[in-house]
């Protein structure tokens, strides 16, 4: 997902619902608020907490609690902030939620260090708290992380990369997310590892937010820093895509290998119809699923979900490399989030 430079306050507004069967913030942009499936009034309520509910990646993620509360016999309250940094809303969802009698939230933190006190105060009234996909500042703020390995799946395609430039000279540009953000980080130094680099080799860094249009306004700036530009490391694929783009207007596009983090469906298909030359696809509705399980087995026996969980990562290419593992497209566009 994934997934920002923090707004002022005065644009921290949130608009919350609470009620016993439905928890909603409005979503980032002009899309709709969550909505909540129940399963009666007896049932254990568990709350999904997303940092935009507009964003493909937590889409599929609030579809796996779904289908798994409904599996469980669970009634699942969701929410998500008005767009991707929005603490002060994850913070009331949080407060809303425990007012409602949930037995465990479920959150994609939007900032890891803020959103820790709320964290606090829910499990000091006895509600499981289980990160997914983002880790708190610290981890252990909460009772759980279930999430992709991203260092391990920066380094995977950088290995890929690595390998797929044969020795020759790279030139390096990393389509970042933002500073401080440690999904960002993480993925950016297992490339680097991976390829067997440092923030030296690289001759373009530019933030993007993980959007396309700032994935195309970054490649555009790095090809006039560095036209010679010949490998690009992005942090998901709305990024890789802009990159794409604006390397396709400069006739790149055939020239400069393109990896990626994240195996959404949009983007596998884009590494089959090459324009990406491979991606590290992540599981978010895994992780979702997951963690309602944890929330429902907690609230019948009283057993918690500990630790970190790796909901796993594939590398998916259709341009296979020696010594490197990985699936082609067809299995990727399959498993793509599932």
């Amino acid at each position: 997902m994934s997934r920002t430079t923090r707004p002022s306050p005065s644009l921290l507004r949130v608009a919350a619902v609470t009620g016993v069967a439905a928890l909603t913030l409005a979503a980032c942009g002009s899309g709709s608020g969550s909505g909540s499936s129940s399963s009666g009034s007896g049932s254990v309520k568990v709350g999904l907490i997303t940092k935009t509910d507009t964003n493909p990646f937590f889409v599929k993620m609030k579809e796996g609690a779904e289908k798994a509360a409904k599996e469980n016999g669970a009634q699942l309250s969701t929410a998500a902030g008005k767009f991707d940094g929005d603490n002060a809303g994850q913070v009331t969802a949080i407060e809303n939620m425990v007012a409602a009698g949930v037995k465990g939230i479920l959150i994609t933190p939007s900032d890891s260090k803020a959103i820790v006190p709320a964290i606090q105060k829910a499990r000091a009234k006895g509600v499981l708290v289980i990160a997914l996909d983002t880790p708190t500042d610290p981890q252990s703020a909460v009772d759980a992380l279930f999430a992709t390995d991203n260092l391990k799946a920066g380094q995977m395609i950088g290995e890929y990369a690595k390998a797929a430039m044969k020795g020759k000279s790279a030139k390096i540009a990393t389509l970042d997310l933002a500073p401080g953000v440690s999904v960002g980080v993480q993925r950016h130094d297992g490339f680097l590892k991976g390829f067997g680099a440092t923030d030296k080799d690289v001759v373009c860094a530019q933030d993007t937010g993980g959007d396309q249009a700032k994935g195309q306004t970054a490649m555009e700036n790095c090809l006039q820093k560095s036209p010679d530009i010949n490998v690009v490391y992005t942090i998901n694929e709305p990024a890789a895509l802009g990159a794409y783009t604006a390397l396709k207007a400069k006739g790149r596009e055939k020239d400069v290998l393109i990896v990626s983090v994240d195996g959404g469906c949009t983007g596998t298909q884009a590494v089959k119809d090459g324009k990406i030359a491979a991606t590290s696809q992540q599981y978010p509705l895994k992780m979702a699923a997951e963690g309602v399980k944890a929330v429902v087995t907690y609230a019948k026996d009283g057993k918690k979900a500990a630790g970190y969980t790796d909901t796993g990562v594939t590398l998916i290419t259709d341009k296979a490399q020696d010594k490197i593992a990985a699936k082609d497209t067809a299995y990727g566009l399959e498993n793509c989030w599932g």
